[in-house]
């Protein structure tokens, strides 16, 4: 099915009219199609609508509602958190790369994101900005998360700041009026159901309120799934040790773990520097990283095992597949870890996410497309959102001179839709420049200005593009938002 096809199936299903809907062929055959009777939605009406409670859904809910919005926040589990509490193994990154440059230090990101990180520290559930000692050519700090307290924390703050919060629902459509949204279509337990409001945000990371909307877009898959399983009764010492004892040229951060400063919460090394034959070998079968992260003395945060899906995660029934084999891929990282590292002798699986990870899903179509010379020449724009400093593909590539480069506000404007934002993985089509602004972070931030935009468009009733971007960066400043000039 293309683009088209799709869009205006969702369209009719958005407008009450009965939906197509593929029944399962016979073997061998085409199958037939079911009219699915039209019925009428209940509508609950808002100001803003977040889709996706994800890592910059929880932000741009948060900051929506600041502003004063009526903001619902729809998450497909029964919490918030999305990448940052199950796919990485820190967010990155709070900071300029000042070590690598002998540069000044600045923490460019600032605002919601690092309120966030204020309350996980209150709670014992982060390491804190540690310092980068070894391979700071990559990151200058390590932000480490305890994923648990990082739901509880983010659920908190979305119900302090006035938002309604739906966990357990999914979007499945969207309801327009020419090139505008009037209501997403969402279903629960509880029903089906339009949400009304004046400014949509897709935080969703495969982009589906978009695709429901009719926005361009493309699926890449540029990038493997992954998920990334919690390890137990572990020795991060050890494990560093282990490295170091084998002449390898890893990665180290201390923090806070366990409540006590200045101990090891980063560590690791690339795969292929591993010396160990069988080690290096049975990592490579199952696309695991050695590099992860601590909040406790005893525990591995993430280890991720990454696989290279033949089509875009869209499509469910490959991904059915690749959710049985990581799952697979996690049991035997387990067993090389009792079997070659020291200090984990007796570990095992203390946590996965419930279902696979994904880098990008559906590509969309924006009024401007952030290009990898933007990025490494540290370009700046005079409709900016935020700075921005981290890349995923250093030392390789690098923003240039430790300095930041710009995320502009038509970045974010789903091309075509009047009052829909893009925001977080599914913007940017150049690979390079995406390996910067699909990072938690980044998206953190892009979720703060696309949910105060989408706040202020709905208080003024105007779409995306009428809205002065003067008035945007004031209330992004006064949010504690950081600008370079």
């Amino acid at each position: 099915m293309d683009r088209r096809e799709f869009s205006k199936r969702m369209l009719v299903a958005g407008a009450g009219a009965g939906l197509g809907l593929n029944a399962a062929p016979a073997v061998g055959g085409r199958g037939d199609y079911y009219e699915e009777p039209a019925k009428r939605l209940p509508i609950r009406a808002f100001d803003v609508v977040v889709a996706g409670g994800g890592t910059g859904g929880v932000v741009a809910a948060i900051a929506a509602a600041r502003q004063g919005a009526r903001t619902a926040l729809i998450e497909l589990k029964g919490y918030p958190g999305g990448t940052a509490t199950e796919g990485g193994t820190a967010l990155h990154s709070y900071y300029n790369l000042w070590k690598a440059f002998d540069v000044e230090k600045r923490q460019v990101v600032r605002g919601i994101p690092q309120e966030i990180i204020d309350r996980l520290m209150q709670v014992g559930g982060c390491t804190g900005h540690a310092e980068m000692l070894e391979h700071y050519n990559y990151d200058s700090v390590c932000t480490a998360i305890d994923t648990e307290l990082y739901k509880l924390v983010t659920f908190e703050m979305l119900v302090e700041a006035g938002v309604q919060v739906f966990v357990n629902t999914r979007v499945v459509g969207a309801i327009m009026d020419g090139s505008r949204v009037r209501g997403a279509i969402v279903e629960s337990r509880s029903g089906r159901e339009a949400f009304y409001a004046r400014s949509f945000v897709d935080c969703t990371a495969y982009g589906d309120l978009c695709a429901y909307a009719g926005a361009k877009y493309s699926e890449p898959n540029d990038y493997a799934v992954c998920n990334s399983v919690g390890i137990g009764n572990v020795d991060i010492d050890k494990y560093y040790d282990f490295f170091r004892s084998n002449k390898l040229s890893g990665q180290l951060a201390r923090g806070m773990r366990g409540g006590r400063p200045n101990l090891i919460v980063r560590a690791g090394a690339d795969t292929s520097q591993i010396n160990v034959p069988e080690l290096a070998e049975g990592a490579r079968a199952i696309g695991m990283s050695f590099i992860t992260t601590t909040v406790h003395d005893n525990y591995f945060m993430f280890i991720k095992c990454n696989l290279k899906l033949p089509v875009s995660p869209t499509d469910r029934d490959e991904v059915t597949k690749a959710e049985l084999e990581i799952r697979r891929r996690m049991a035997r990282a387990v067993e090389l870890f009792r079997q070659y590292i020291p200090g984990c002798e007796k570990a095992f699986m203390a946590r996965t996410s419930p279902n696979l990870c994904i880098r990008r899903g559906r590509l969309i179509e924006c009024d401007y497309d952030i290009t990898h010379e933007d990025v490494i020449e540290a370009r700046h724009f005079d409709d900016e959102i935020m700075v921005y400093a981290f890349h995923d593909m250093a030392p390789r590539f690098q923003v240039k001179g430790g300095g930041t480069y710009g995320v502009p506000y038509r970045a974010l404007c789903a091309k075509g839709i009047e009052n829909l934002y893009a925001c977080g993985m599914m913007i940017t089509s150049d690979h390079r420049a995406h390996m910067s602004t699909r990072n938690t972070v980044c998206c953190m931030g892009q979720g703060q200005g696309t949910g105060t935009a989408a706040a202020l468009c709905a208080a003024r009733n105007v779409g995306a593009r009428d809205l002065p971007y003067g008035l945007l960066r004031d209330a992004l400043s006064r949010a504690g938002a950081y600008f370079e000039s």
